[in-house]
């Protein structure tokens, strides 16, 4: 069993030993490393204030929370913090002398993970259009600057010249034991044999959700098995009649397949988390963890998804609705994992679109999403899959809905909406706003049908 964790930070080589894998990122470079321009304000992946960039060998720098960020992941990665941003002169980097040119700091707390973002985005190639701008600082906090500044210093910078990205490092921990253990299997096979051997260990994909034991709960897993590294859950195949999306697949990967093949998913998973986010979460681990409120589930139940489990006893297929049992409970064994997502392409005829119902437009989890495949053929519906989410205990079809549709159009469909959901009351919306917001879901999807070119927004109300 391996006690050393490999990276890259700032351009140098760590090869750490004797810190838990189940440290966060974030306490690790302030605590251990002393680098406290990487801030905590949230600890959980909200503020943006603990941004730091991942370097890919390919060229890309994609900005990630370091506040849910395990030092276990980090094996085999590039990180760039504030403190590793420099001209090739020395002097500050373009995007610093950015910020200080624009007055784009006050207070200054949030300023390096709003650089740290801004670097990212300046490497990207993006324009500065005003949309692209908004969308990247979605998971950076500001309480004292204003944004005008911030979003005139990201303009300037939008298309920088992209440094070279310095060499990764091979990974080669698959455990390390200190307090925890974390195991990093690099095979399918591997991964099966440790899920058979330790059933009770949560699997760790993108970290977004399971980080939050680490960091605002203080209480990590005794163990955990990172899947990072298996190549079979990471593969996505493109073909002509359906889509495989494996489950560690992050968002970052997965949205322009997705928005290719069905457009209304592109403006849905821009408002799905942030750019950090997304850069680490996964379908699968979305999920995985069950959430009734999820944003993934409503979609991919209405696109028929399938998933592919696999353990050492073999590997089956299940549609996703036979998935979710009930309240956080899945048909998922103790020994399984979820390997990969398929799911058809939209058939002649068909149309495909989705809504997340929210109290913030960025940021923040649903109150309602709901998703809606339907087809079509001379004026008349030949099949109707409509699904919701922050209805019921679990992301569900509406049969009811869907059988009224059929036989007698969206009046019909509409009032069988009580007969599918009777959602709760809570915090984020009355049992009776929900349904009021599913019907005039379903009006939406009836107006968007009648007029094909209206914009498939997707709108917080």
């Amino acid at each position: 069993m391996a006690d050393c964790v490999h990276f890259t930070l700032n351009d140098r080589p760590v090869e750490l030993a004797g810190v838990s894998p189940m440290t966060t990122l974030l306490d690790w470079l302030r605590e251990q490393r002393g680098l406290k321009g990487t801030k905590e304000g949230c600890a959980e992946g909200d503020c943006g204030a603990c941004t730091v960039v991942l370097e890919r060998a390919d060229g890309r720098r994609e900005a990630i929370n370091s506040c849910i960020a395990l030092v276990g992941q980090m094996d085999g990665q590039a990180i760039r913090t504030v403190e590793g941003l420099r001209g090739s002169d020395g002097r500050p980097h373009a995007v610093q002398s950015a910020f200080a040119d624009s007055d784009a700091t006050q207070c200054g707390f949030c300023t390096p993970g709003f650089v740290m973002s801004a670097y990212a985005f300046a490497s990207s190639g993006e324009s500065a259009d005003l949309e692209s701008i908004h969308e990247t600082l979605a998971g950076n906090l500001c309480r004292c600057t204003g944004y005008r500044p911030i979003v005139e210093a990201m303009a300037r910078v939008a298309g920088l010249a992209s440094e070279p990205v310095p060499p990764l490092p091979t990974p080669r921990s698959t455990s390390v034991a200190f307090d925890n253990v974390f195991f990093a299997p690099r095979s399918l096979a591997e991964l099966v044999q440790l899920r058979a051997q330790h059933p009770e260990a949560p699997l760790l994909a993108g970290g977004t959700d399971l980080g939050l034991l680490a960091s605002r709960a203080r209480k990590p897993p005794k163990a955990v098995i990172h899947l990072a590294h298996v190549p079979e859950l990471a593969a996505i195949d493109e073909g002509k009649d359906e889509l495989t999306i494996g489950a560690t697949v992050p968002y970052v990967r997965a949205m322009p397949v997705l928005s290719a093949a069905f457009p209304a998913v592109r403006r849905y998973l821009g408002r799905l988390g942030s750019r950090q986010i997304r850069t680490m979460g996964t379908i699968g681990g979305n999920i995985g963890t069950a959430s009734p409120i999820g944003d993934m589930p409503p979609v991919l139940l209405a696109l028929e998804t399938r998933l592919k489990l696999v353990s050492i006893r073999g590997v089956r297929e299940l549609p996703l609705e036979q998935f979710f049992l009930d309240y956080r409970k899945t048909a998922l064994a103790p020994d399984e994992v979820i390997q990969s997502l398929t799911m058809p392409r939209l058939w002649p005829g068909e149309h495909f679109f989705c809504d997340k119902i929210s109290k913030r437009h960025d940021q923040d989890i649903s109150t309602v999403a709901a998703a809606y495949r339907v087809r079509v053929r001379n004026g008349r519906f030949e099949d109707v899959r409509l699904a919701f989410g922050g209805m019921a205990a679990t992301p569900r079809r509406a049969a009811a809905a869907e059988a009224a549709l059929l036989k007698d159009g969206f009046p019909a469909a509409i009032d069988a909406l009580p007969r599918d959901f009777q959602p709760i009351d809570d915090w984020r919306g009355s049992g009776a706003y929900r349904l009021q917001v599913a019907a005039n879901l379903l009006r939406r999807l009836e107006l968007r049908l009648a007029d094909p070119s209206r914009p498939l927004e997707v709108e917080a109300l």
